[in-house]
């Protein structure tokens, strides 16, 4: 579908009408939003495949997975920003596009060196259905209705860990990881073809960003010298550090540290999971009467609760298979509700810049999480103490960036 209706004509300017945000659109955004996710969950159990296929070692093919973290983080600081230059729409089907293409091509890779830089080539693609989902959100609502959008957003989002992992095994066994590559580039054409049909122009042309480099690069700078949008920004992305330094640490303190099998281990996983879908609904329904920014103090308590919890139960050495899955529970419900809802206050400063503006979270989300993995492991896999004062240190400041906003607004309102 190209632009959403007839231009209308009035006062002598041209006025686009306004894209309604109806469910069919929030799914395909939310699909969109989940892409990051589940090109790497419905990929982790091929990893050990890849590499004996490919006669090359375990490291190499890790590399597969951090360059698409990385492309991910660092395309959405380019593509957000030229979203807000040329409209969301071209630059989203351009981006999936070339996703599918690089993802078809993954699948028929002969060497780990291609395999590598089409990973990269994936992320960075990939990464418009991230920034421009929240964008595209953020532009067809307001206030406390842009909130249930992202929730709604992120809701699909958190099933890609729930569903992702044990498709991609199945796949896996059945037809190897090549297999899985290309149910991944079916995912991403059915997807290409529906972002085609589906979602719309969301930003008219009269509120575009003036063309050129600088016009591309200024709105960073603005929206950096914004002190609510910076502490917003901050507290989003410390919530995902606090939910992967869970996911990256969960594995060995499941499993070696307390003896979970592997079966009890998905289920505690799934919990956690779980929350998060909980929390998004929950969000979603109550947000829009409460206000964003009093589900963000509850999702700041929520996970001061289970950083701390956790953090308790590792110091006194009495962590239990049942503390550990409730500090989860906890956390991950904490740390949803801080990305939802600081999201959505961030993208409201952004004004007509939502593109830099979710370009900025998106980067701050995935640079920062990405050191959550190396920091758990600083001290081997005996000990669950790095995680837990990880937990316990992203919550605190995450919290404290959350009191400065409820500060701010607080002043703006006085």
């Amino acid at each position: 579908m190209g632009e959403a209706g007839p231009r209308i004509v009035y006062d002598h300017r041209v006025i686009s009408p306004v894209p309604r945000l109806t469910p069919g659109l929030l799914a395909a955004l939310g699909l969109l939003a989940a892409t990051s996710a589940v090109a790497t969950d419905l990929y982790l159990s091929s990893i050990p495949s890849v590499a004996a296929d490919l006669r090359t070692s375990a490291s190499q093919v890790q590399l597969t997975l951090s360059l698409f973290f990385f492309g991910a983080g660092a395309g959405q600081m380019f593509l957000g920003p030229l979203s807000d230059s040329l409209g969301r729409r071209p630059v989203l089907l351009w981006g999936m596009t070339i996703f599918t293409l690089a993802g078809i091509a993954a699948a028929f890779t002969p060497n780990i060196e291609l395999l590598i830089i089409l990973r990269l080539v994936q992320g960075l693609s990939g990464s418009a259905g991230i920034v421009l989902a929240r964008a595209i959100a953020a532009d067809l609502s307001t206030g406390e209705t842009a909130v249930r959008a992202l929730s709604l957003i992120a809701t699909v989002v958190g099933l890609g860990p729930l569903l992702a992992p044990p498709l991609g095994g199945l796949v896996n066994e059945l037809w190897g990881w090549r297999g899985v590559l290309g149910v991944l580039a079916g995912f991403s054409a059915c997807l290409l073809l529906v972002t085609w049909r589906v979602v719309p122009e969301s930003l008219p042309v009269e509120k575009r960003l003036k063309q050129g480099l600088w016009s591309t690069i200024r709105p960073f700078g603005q929206l950096m010298r914004d002190h609510r949008f910076v502490v917003l920004l901050f507290a989003y992305a410390l919530g995902f550090v606090a939910l992967m330094s869970y996911i990256a640490a969960s594995p060995f303190v499941g499993q070696r540290l307390l003896g979970m099998s592997a079966f009890g281990f998905a289920l505690a996983f799934a919990s956690g999971a779980s929350a998060m879908l909980v929390a998004n609904a929950v969000n979603a329904r109550i947000a829009p009467r409460t206000g964003p920014l009093r589900m963000l103090v509850v999702g700041a308590a929520l996970l001061l609760l289970g950083g701390f919890g956790m953090l308790g139960f590792v110091l006194a050495a009495a962590l239990t298979a049942a503390g550990f899955i409730t500090c989860a529970f906890l956390l991950t419900a904490g740390a949803s509700l801080i990305m939802s809802n600081a999201g959505a206050l961030a993208l409201a400063r952004a004004g007509h810049a939502r593109g830099s503006g979710s370009a900025l979270l998106g980067a701050a989300q995935f640079f920062l999480g990405g050191t959550a993995a190396p920091v758990v492991g600083l001290w081997g896999e005996h000990t669950a103490l790095p995680m837990a004062l990880l937990l316990s240190g992203t919550a605190l400041v995450s919290a404290l960036c959350i009191a400065a906003a409820a500060r701010q607004a607080r002043s703006a309102a006085a």
